[in-house]
């Protein structure tokens, strides 16, 4: 069992599934050698996928349609999404006119399409969330398989995320950050099956007898297709919400490195020189995330009652056709800004940056002290809680991800990383600068790039130390690491099923739910 080299010094991409595995070589410093299993498991990756996805499928959907009624901000999501089927636009059927609201339609027509299907009930603006969060598991889990080449650490990873109570609750409720966090990850899953092509293609010339010494740019044109579609689907994310472009800049960076790291890798002796066509194809799936954001307001523009849809014309400005709408919009983009910039009310859920991944302030979605359980006293409650154990583990996770990727120089690290200071980092800036009103929902898409910390950390115990002359050192560490990792995957499991009466509303003892409430006041 030989160590994998760490940094990017082998061009070759990290899955190719069309190459032998004999030709497979991975520079990866946590591609885990759990050879027994892996090598019996990686040609049914699929198989273990598909198993994972149901459990978290049935999980997410069984007994969706409970409790009845809205649920925390369900008050305004699954309304808005019914009225714009109706009507094209939110309405408020108070003033009988088009109503004011400050996020995107993109995420109202999704729970729209499951309000045309079901009808205007539970089940209707429910099952989009549902099918949404299942949809991350499954791209979490390909993606990871992309990154380790190790469908136990992949199928790790959508375990976690299956076992966690703050995406489950999410994915039971109708409300905007679980679509978010689903085009967010499928954006970053895109890019990374770009950075796969490209040092593909580097590949493929050198094994036709291309010399990269003096070379700016490959011979021949292609077109990055999963650049462009990651650009498509960040458009989408931001037709969620607008909080999606804080993963712009660092996405953007991404790409750049990964192409700069793929042209140093395969000889290019200038590697940043040339950079001109990559710049050119990043720029173009920029400029499909803007028309894709725009396409996700077709509805407003294509009625004439849309909140300020008229803007220009309603106070004597002239209203040119296509230009005069867009300045329309531009105008209703800055007064929902103004909204945003300017919210700071206290509220009793509310809470601080540096509190989520220490569960500091979880969110009641919904309390009852009416239900019957066969108990005096009983308590039905559904807690936006992650699983505490998981959650616990984020900020350990990433202190050895910071170690290992600057010991290992590996890309993995960094790439993962990104994703949580992009989910992350700007909320600091906006709670010290501005303390505006935040809600531990809004680390949401940080989230699979958490799980894939806590994935990598698991995967460098389980590995053993470069340099080790003897195996049986390495097959002892190995089994440590491995059972140290499968205790801490039961652990969780075990702590969500505990948690689970709490996820769901499930009626239970009143004493039963006290003993859960681990942080006391913090969490009522």
């Amino acid at each position: 069992m030989t160590a994998a080299p760490t940094a990017e010094t082998d061009i070759r991409p990290d899955v190719d599934e069309a190459e032998p595995r004999s030709a497979r070589r991975v520079p990866d410093a946590v591609r885990r050698r759990l050879a027994t299993l892996d090598d019996w498991l990686n040609p049914y990756s699929w198989v273990v996928t598909v198993v994972i996805v149901a459990v978290a499928a049935i999980l997410r959907l069984q007994g969706i349609s409970k409790p009845k009624g809205y649920i925390f901000d369900e008050v305004y999501y699954p309304t808005d999404a019914w009225d714009m089927l109706h009507h094209g636009v939110e309405w408020d059927e108070k003033t009988n006119g088009p109503a004011y609201v400050v996020h995107p339609p993109l995420g109202k027509w999704l729970i729209a399409l499951g309000e045309a299907v079901f009808g205007n009930n539970e089940r209707g603006w429910r099952v989009p969330a549902a099918i949404a969060g299942t949809l991350m598991i499954l791209i979490l889990i390909r993606v990871a398989y992309r990154l380790f080449h190790s469908i136990v650490l992949a199928g790790t990873a959508g375990l976690l995320m299956t076992l966690d109570g703050f995406q489950m609750v999410l994915s039971r409720t109708s409300l905007l950050d679980i679509f978010l966090g689903l085009f967010v990850l499928a954006s970053f899953a895109a890019m990374v099956l770009d950075r796969d092509a490209y040092r593909r293609r580097w590949l493929r010339a050198l094994e036709g007898g291309f010399d990269p010494a003096g070379a700016r740019r490959l011979p021949g044109a292609a077109v990055p297709w999963w650049l462009l579609a990651a650009g498509v689907l960040f458009g989408l994310a931001c037709g969620v919400k607008w909080s999606a472009l804080f993963f712009a800049p660092f996405f953007a960076m991404l790409v750049v490195v990964w192409r700069v790291g793929a042209r140093r890798s395969a000889g290019v002796r200038h590697a940043t020189r040339g950079l001109i066509g990559d710049l050119g194809w990043l720029i173009l799936s920029f400029v499909l995330t803007m028309i894709f954001y725009l396409a996700t307001w077709t509805g407003w523009f294509v009625t004439n009652t849309g909140y300020f849809r008229h803007y220009r014309q309603a106070n004597g400005m002239s209203e040119p056709p296509v230009l005069g709408a867009l300045l329309n919009l531009m105008h209703y983009h800055s007064e929902a800004y103004r909204f945003h910039s300017g919210l700071t009310d206290r509220h009793v859920y509310q809470s601080w940056p540096w509190q989520w991944l220490l569960l500091g302030r979880p969110v009641a979605f919904y309390w009852s002290g009416d239900a019957r359980c066969g108990s005096p006293s009983c308590a039905a409650e559904i807690l936006l809680l992650g699983t505490p154990i998981l959650w616990w583990s984020f900020i350990p996770a990433l202190g050895a991800l910071v170690w290992f990727g600057i010991a290992r120089r590996d890309w993995r690290a960094f790439a993962i990383g990104t994703g949580v200071v992009a989910g992350m980092l700007p909320w600091f800036y906006y709670a010290v600068a501005d303390g505006r009103t935040m809600f531990s929902f809004y680390v949401l898409p940080a989230l699979p790039f958490l799980i894939l910390a806590v994935v990598y950390a698991l995967g460098a115990i389980m590995t053993p130390p470069t340099g080790m002359a003897s195996g049986a050192a390495r097959t002892d560490r190995q089994l440590v690491g491995t059972i140290m990792a499968g205790v801490y995957v039961l652990l969780v499991a075990v702590c969500f099923a505990y948690f689970h009466p709490i996820f769901v509303g499930q009626s239970i003892p009143y004493d039963s739910w006290s003993a859960r409430m681990w942080l006391g006041s913090r969490w009522i």
